[in-house]
């Protein structure tokens, strides 16, 4: 039986700090050992060079160490999926999981939260766009199912991966082993490295087929509506984390998904709220939120169409600002007016993530 758990939102002062989540420990709220999983945004460019993730993931790990009594090693082994960018209003913040002792908790058979991770095998450069990464991902995503307690795939409402993109000296390195790599453009690499890893977590939940080689990037109809995959330099495996509902465990929590159909689709974050046990009226407002919504976790892209609603958009001929920033910041507008709160997880490169132009949206509440 999975462990109840604990979640907390809280912010980042600066790219570099961890004092709130060294106050949570401080306060007992939960322990440093406990920390299962971290979820966060930083404020650099979201882009291949973006080291903002690397300092905060740093920040993060110390803190652990420090004030628990895992060594390094076992903290490194910890999930810390940094998702680089704060455009527009969206604030730096961590979304925090850990497991709680179950004597600490009520035991119920209604649906809570559970966490599960598990780390895939080794993904190298010349598999990231091809079916090889698709098998590699789905396999880790049913290992962190059963490390979650979940058997049921719809039961999963959420999963955030990470995973590595190619760079020069990956790109040089497949070479000289005689292999080919989908792109040597190092930035299309981060779109491409979450549309595969996409299609791996709906074959893990049968939500498609297995594709082929010829799928990805093209077939815009086959995605996964719990997919939220970020990729960087950091790693060599996709990093996972599912969040899904469990029952017998108890806790305080529950969680939900729908999707966006577009940039301005509010009604797909409400919907997402509503799934998670969220009673609202019709034409709800954030103030009907009641302080019961923990996060929301979503993924964006620029409709590939070029139009919004019928209406045209420059974002993808824009040479001065790319389309990534412009509708990262757009769709954490719409968001944070949903929830009254800019401390929102919105990510971009949705490709296979949600419907072509749309994207995921997951939601925590307290149940």
């Amino acid at each position: 039986m999975p462990a109840p758990i604990e979640v907390r939102k809280i912010p980042l002062h600066s790219v570099s700090d961890a004092s709130e989540l060294a106050k949570l420990i401080d306060d007992g709220v939960l322990e440093a050992d406990r920390v299962i999983a971290v979820i966060g945004k930083t404020e650099g460019n979201g882009g291949v060079n973006d080291y903002t993730r690397i300092i905060a993931d740093r920040a993060f790990r110390e803190v652990l160490v420090a004030r628990g009594t895992r060594s390094a090693e076992e903290v490194k082994g910890v999930p810390i999926v940094w998702s680089g960018g704060t455009d527009g209003v969206i604030s730096p913040h961590a979304t925090v999981f850990a497991t709680l002792p179950e004597d600490a908790v009520e035991k119920t058979d209604e649906p809570r939260l559970t966490v599960g991770f598990a780390m895939s095998e080794q993904i190298l450069p010349e598999d990231i766009g091809r079916v090889a990464m698709i098998e590699k991902v789905a396999a880790g995503v049913k290992q962190a199912m059963a490390e979650a307690g979940i058997d049921d795939p719809a039961d999963v409402h959420y999963v955030q991966t990470k995973t590595p993109l190619l760079t020069i000296d990956t790109i040089r390195d497949a070479k000289s082993r005689g292999k080919t790599v989908w792109t040597e453009h190092t930035h299309e690499s981060m779109d491409l490295s979450n549309a595969t890893t996409a299609l791996g977590i709906a074959v893990a939940l049968g939500e498609i087929d297995m594709p082929g080689d010829e799928d990805v990037m093209h077939d815009l109809s086959l995605f996964s509506s719990v997919a939220s995959c970020s990729s960087g330099v950091e790693l060599d495996q996709a990093q996972i984390v599912v969040v899904g509902n469990a029952r017998g465990h108890g806790g305080s929590y529950r969680i939900g998904h729908s999707v966006m159909q577009d940039a301005l689709d509010q009604d797909g974050i409400w919907a997402a709220i509503r799934d998670a046990g969220l009673e609202l009226p019709e034409r709800p407002h954030h103030s009907d939120l009641g302080g019961r919504l923990v996060n929301v976790f979503l993924k964006c892209e620029a409709d590939p169409s070029g139009a919004v609603r019928g209406r045209r958009n420059a974002m993808l001929d824009d040479s001065d600002v790319h389309w990534h920033r412009q509708i990262k910041a757009c769709v954490g507008g719409v968001t944070a007016s949903v929830t009254g709160d800019p401390a929102v997880f919105v990510s971009v490169a949705a490709v296979h993530q949600g419907p072509s132009g749309g994207g995921p949206v997951a939601a925590i509440v307290q149940a």
